[in-house]
């Protein structure tokens, strides 16, 4: 079957664009406080986690650790017309100490939350033509951690190309994106920072179903992630991670019509994207849980 993809339905928000992810997204916030031996070793600044907004969703691991993060990225409308609009962004991020999906068969929640970054922005979305998005955002924000008692300046700057080719029966997508991240850690002043080139393709299968009113389309997408500055997965019980590389494929399935729930006009808990992926590189594994625009 025919198959024709509106770039705007992925990049036009309603008056309140905010999207919650029903599971936990993950970021390597390794750095965990706990006693591991007789004598308590000294707990390392977890700052990392100040990137939890940008390096992704899923269950990140490495050798014998694990962490979960709640992300809930919040944006709002202030500005639109027909070449460009421009949006308030306001995510956030929990984080949860040595939990992951393995404790969910057994009923297991996180007892408290471990880390909490908020980083609010401005982001421009320029429509050049039909097919080809021009964005760019400026994020300022703040970081948590309880476990330590520490905060952290963060920020961020970046910019992406998402562009349609020109194929009805696939409807491919291909993205590119650009940013850089960073923090300041009050614990010892401590500064990190890493930058990313990211490339990928997310395309259709050729078919599509109905099923009640909505309209179904399975897809599939690769991408891959190439760090200019080692990004560093600090571990207390171990050597610390260090990448200059992932790789992700995954597949998701794509409603024409929003599926969840609306309370008072608020959309937060409906999402068009149904699906999961794999990313590894450098020693880190992640598994995601996808519910919004994979790239």
């Amino acid at each position: 079957m025919m198959i024709k993809v509106n770039m705007r339905s992925y990049l036009r928000p309603s008056n309140v664009v905010s999207q919650f992810k029903a599971i936990a997204l993950v970021m390597a916030f390794l750095c965990v406080s706990y006693g591991y031996s007789s004598e308590r070793k000294p707990t390392p600044d977890a700052s990392h986690y100040a990137f939890a907004n940008y390096l992704g969703s899923g269950i990140y691991r490495t050798a014998g650790q694990s962490a979960a993060v709640l992300n809930i990225p919040l944006s709002f409308l202030i500005d639109e017309d027909d070449n460009h609009q421009v949006k308030l962004r306001l995510p956030v991020s929990l984080g949860f100490l040595n939990y992951s999906f393995e404790d969910l068969p057994s009923g297991e929640f996180p007892e408290g939350v471990g880390t909490m970054t908020v980083t609010p922005g401005i982001e421009y979305d320029w429509f050049v033509n039909d097919k080809l998005t021009i964005e760019s955002y400026l994020d300022i924000g703040y970081g948590f951690n309880s476990s330590t008692k520490t905060n952290v300046g963060i920020f961020s700057t970046g910019v992406s190309s998402v562009y349609q080719l020109d194929n009805q029966k696939y409807s491919p997508i291909w993205v590119n994106r650009l940013y850089f991240a960073g923090y300041r850690s009050t614990l010892n002043d401590r500064a990190e920072s890493y930058s990313v080139l990211q490339s990928g393709f997310d395309f259709g299968l050729g078919v599509k179903w109905k099923w009640r009113d909505n309209e179904i389309e399975p897809r599939l997408f690769f991408s891959g992630k190439w760090y200019f500055d080692e990004l560093k997965f600090v571990n207390p019980i171990g050597d610390d991670v260090m990448t200059n590389h992932a790789y992700e494929v995954g597949a998701t399935v794509k409603f024409s019509k929003p599926l969840g729930y609306e309370f008072f006009g608020w959309d937060g808990l409906k999402f068009d994207r149904l699906g999961f992926s794999y990313q590894v590189g450098g020693g880190i594994k992640v598994w995601r849980l996808i519910f919004e625009f994979p790239l």
